[in-house]
C-alpha cells in the first residue's frame, strides 16, 4: 500500500464533531498528528482516535509516523496550516518515494459562515476588555450613523460601483450586529440578540412567500405582491395604512411613499391647491406635493430625480468656479 500523508482541513465555524464519513474513517483508523490541542483533537481521542501533539518540526513526525504506520493524518489548525502543506510538498517532490500527500476537507463552510466571525468580532469589541467606543455606544447614538452607512451604500448602488457597494454593505451589518450585540445588554425581559433578529427575519420571509416555502401557487408577480401585503396586513394588526411608514426618511421620499400607501389602499385624497395656501412655505409644501403626485403617475421617484438633478447642478458649480489659488 502507498504510504500517504492526509491533511485534514476543517471548518473552525462548525462544531468539532461535524466531519465527514471519509473524515472519520481516516481518524480512526490512522494516526493523528496535530500542532496543538484543540475541541476538534478531543472530539477524535472521544470517538476512539489517538491524536499525538507535535512539541517540533512537523514535517519530520508526519514521515517518521507514515514510515512506522504507512498512513499519517494531519490534523490542520483554524487557518489550515498552508506552510506545513508548502513545506511537505517541497520535502515530498525532492524525494518523491517517502510518501503521497493527500488534502481532504473533513468540513468546510456554509454559505454565509463568515457571518460568525462578524459576530464573534463585535461580541469581543463589545465586552469587557473590548473597545471602549463601542461599549459606550446606545441604539439612539448610534442612529446617525446607521442611516450614514445605509446613505453611502445607496450612493455606490447610484454609482453602479459593486466593489464600493460590497465594502458599504459591510459597513451596514457591523451597525446591525453591533445594535444586536448592544441589546443583550438590555434589562431582563427586554433583551436580545442577533439570533432572535435572524429568526425573526428567517420567519417573516417564510411566512410571506407560501409560493416558495408552502406550496402557494407562485401566479403573477402582482398576485405575489399582493399576498404578501395581505399576509402583511394579518401579522400587524394596524389601525392605518399609513402605519409603519419611516416618517424620519427624506420629505420626497416620504410623500411618495404615503402616496403609494393611500393608493394600494384603493383611497383617493384630494391634494390641497397651492394657490388656497396663505403661507409661503406651505404654498411651497403643496407645490411640491402636487408635483410628487405627477411623479407617480408618471412612474417617476422624485427622491431619484431631485438627487440627480441636484448632483449635475453641483458638477456644474464646480466648473464654474475659478481654479484654485496655488499656494505661495
Amino acid at each position: 500500500m502507498t504510504a500517504r500523508i492526509v491533511l485534514l482541513v476543517t471548518s473552525p465555524r462548525l462544531p468539532a464533531g461535524l466531519l465527514t464519513s471519509a473524515a472519520w474513517d481516516v481518524v480512526r483508523g490512522y494516526p493523528v498528528l496535530a500542532g496543538a490541542e484543540s475541541e476538534l483533537a478531543t472530539a477524535v481521542r472521544q470517538a476512539g482516535g489517538e491524536v499525538t501533539v507535535v512539541d517540533g518540526p512537523a514535517t519530520q513526525a508526519l514521515l517518521d509516523t507514515v514510515a512506522a504506520h504507512g498512513t499519517a493524518v494531519w490534523l490542520a489548525g483554524p487557518a489550515g496550516d498552508e506552510s506545513l502543506a508548502r513545506e511537505l510538498g517541497l520535502r515530498l517532490a525532492r524525494e518523491p518515494g517517502l510518501a503521497e500527500m493527500e488534502l481532504m476537507y473533513g468540513s468546510w463552510d456554509p454559505p454565509g459562515a463568515r457571518l460568525l466571525d462578524a459576530v464573534a468580532v463585535l461580541d469581543r469589541l463589545a465586552s469587557p476588555g473590548g473597545d471602549p467606543w463601542k461599549r459606550a455606544q446606545t441604539h439612539r447614538s448610534l442612529a446617525g450613523y446607521l442611516l450614514e452607512e445605509s446613505y453611502e451604500a445607496y450612493d455606490a448602488i447610484k454609482a453602479d460601483d459593486t466593489d464600493a457597494l460590497r465594502e458599504e454593505l459591510g459597513d451596514v451589518l457591523l451597525q446591525v450586529v453591533l445594535h444586536a450585540r448592544l441589546a443583550e445588554e438590555l434589562p431582563e425581559g427586554e433583551r436580545w440578540s442577533i439570533d432572535d433578529v435572524a429568526g425573526g427575519l428567517v420567519d417573516k420571509m417564510i411566512r410571506r412567500n407560501p409560493h416558495v416555502f408552502a406550496g402557494a401557487e407562485a401566479g403573477t408577480l402582482e398576485e405575489i405582491t399582493a399576498n404578501w401585503e395581505r399576509i402583511k396586513r394579518v401579522e400587524k394588526a394596524r389601525d392605518s395604512v399609513l402605519d409603519g411608514v419611516a416618517f424620519s426618511q427624506p420629505a420626497l421620499s416620504l410623500a411618495a411613499q404615503i402616496l403609494d400607501r393611500a393608493a394600494r389602499a384603493g383611497l383617493t385624497v384630494p391634494l390641497a391647491p397651492p394657490d388656497t395656501e396663505v403661507d409661503e412655505e406651505a404654498k411651497l409644501g403643496a407645490t411640491l406635493l402636487a408635483l410628487v403626485t405627477e411623479a407617480r403617475k408618471a412612474g417617476l421617484d422624485p427622491e431619484s430625480a431631485l438627487r440627480s438633478a441636484t448632483l449635475t447642478h453641483a458638477e456644474t458649480i464646480r466648473a464654474a468656479e475659478p481654479p484654485p489659488t496655488p499656494p505661495r
